[in-house]
């Protein structure tokens, strides 16, 4: 597994060479929320499917 630094790196390498600043930064941090959504579910932080349903049910009643 990559550490943090070698992980931005490899994004900044898969960009285009015109990339922007902000396009650099958006990358990072979409991919920074895909590792702590994983993390979040090897934590068991998550809910199922049926969960959110009835939880979007009571929501838009």
């Amino acid at each position: 597994m990559q550490n943090a630094k070698e992980h931005v790196l490899s994004i900044i390498q898969r960009l285009p060479d015109d990339a922007s600043y902000d396009d650099i930064l958006y990358e990072i941090e979409f991919q920074r929320q895909i590792i702590e959504g994983r993390d979040q579910i090897k934590r068991g932080e998550c809910i199922t499917h049926e969960q959110a349903m009835e939880r979007l049910k009571k929501w838009l009643k």
